[in-house]
């Protein structure tokens, strides 16, 4: 058996060693969740549509028509079978046929493969601002004629398209839930931060107020404080609104954590050493405590997304939040409770489907997280 041997230039010359960031190993470590990586992967497609809800909705939310109440979906076909039997690439809706129900005496529709509206990609539109800012004139998908119908999911009581305000109630929807989350993060960090260093008097004022906070029921402090809410205020008032009022109640979580693991840090050797070294109060805390358990902050910040998501949409669900004309998922829901919609226009409750697919996404993707961050994981 042959023996490799190594010369002493070769046993003398520099190894060459690998260095990678923390943030590249987190990549490496996050890329083996393959749970994760798809749930990241629905995280970045529900935020680009919010971010491009003027160039995705293919009409505008607020336009309504008499003439398609409730009107099913229609469903979006690319190809087109020809006369000689062939298929051709031409994407289309079928339009509709008005039937009436003998037993509840209304008009319903049915959708009528005879008649074929087709659909033009990057169609022009009346001219709007992307994000606010963007002047655009053209959108994703759009019918030719103008008096078409084009319900891709189907219409509402008011005929307007649900595909469209579903879009635009992602922006607002996520944004709250990204808004109040970020205030949250910054007010528990900071109040936790400084009663676990600090300790003494402030930390227990600090955990008393946590303490009732936490000690009255969610549900009915958000309707409190929600109906508390001039009715006169206008619809970004009231958003604003919204989004500091979840954020007040949801800082109280992080900040316990964020105390509890200062108490057991501001005694490491790392503290004991910086403070030494001459480092202010306030570089201890960012520079060397709050990096030191960033998985925490990232489950906590991961799983309190949702939170506020859930919040949203079960105040203006119920009345008491986001109100018309601002459209959101909870807004949505909102009017389709009914019989009627349970009964015959089931594609109302899409809003909900929306709601559950997100924030479990948004759930296994803070998993993948945390587990990456985990400097004590496998």
């Amino acid at each position: 058996m042959a023996v490799e041997t190594i010369s002493p230039a070769e046993a003398a010359a520099p190894r060459k060693v690998r260095r990678e960031s923390q943030l590249a190993l987190m990549w490496r470590r996050f890329r083996q969740h393959q749970l994760a990586v798809v749930s990241l992967w629905l995280v970045i497609i529900f935020y680009l549509i919010a971010a491009l809800a003027e160039f995705l909705a293919p009409t505008d939310p607020s336009a309504y028509s008499a003439r398609f109440t409730y009107a099913p979906p229609q469903g979006l076909h690319l190809f087109l079978q020809n006369e000689d039997g062939g298929w051709s690439f031409q994407p289309h809706v079928n339009g509709y046929k008005s039937e009436v129900d003998p037993q509840a005496m209304r008009r319903t529709f049915v959708v009528d493969p005879e008649v074929v509206i087709p659909v033009r990609f990057f169609a022009p539109s009346e001219p709007y601002l992307l994000a606010g800012f963007i002047p655009m004139s053209v959108k994703l998908i759009g019918v030719e004629g103008p008096r078409d119908p084009f319900y891709i999911l189907g219409a509402d009581r008011l005929g307007r398209d649900l595909l469209s305000r579903l879009i635009r109630g992602t922006r607002i929807s996520l944004s709250i839930g990204l808004a109040g989350v970020t205030l949250s993060l910054f007010f528990g960090i900071i109040i936790g931060g400084f009663a676990g260093f600090y300790g003494g008097w402030f930390d227990s004022a600090v955990m008393r107020v946590v303490e009732f906070i936490r000690s009255m029921p969610t549900i009915p402090l958000w309707l409190g404080l929600a109906a508390a809410l001039p009715k006169d205020w206008t619809a970004l008032q009231t958003y604003f609104a919204i989004t500091i009022i979840l954020s007040l109640i949801g800082w109280t979580e992080l900040a316990r954590v964020v105390r509890g693991r200062f108490l057991s840090l501001r005694t490491e050797d790392f503290v004991t050493a910086a403070q030494l070294d001459g480092a202010s109060d306030w570089r201890i805390i960012t520079r060397h405590m709050v990096p030191s358990f960033t998985s925490h902050i990232i489950a906590a910040a991961t799983l309190a997304i949702p939170g506020m998501i859930l919040a949203e949409t079960a105040l203006s669900f119920l009345g008491l939040g986001l109100q018309a004309p601002i459209v959101s998922w909870g807004t949505l829901l909102q009017e389709a409770q009914n019989i009627r919609t349970l009964a015959t226009a089931p594609w109302l409750l899409a809003p909900g489907i929306c709601v559950v697919v997100i924030i479990l996404a948004l759930n296994f993707f803070g998993d993948g997280l945390r587990d990456a961050a985990d400097p004590h994981g496998r």
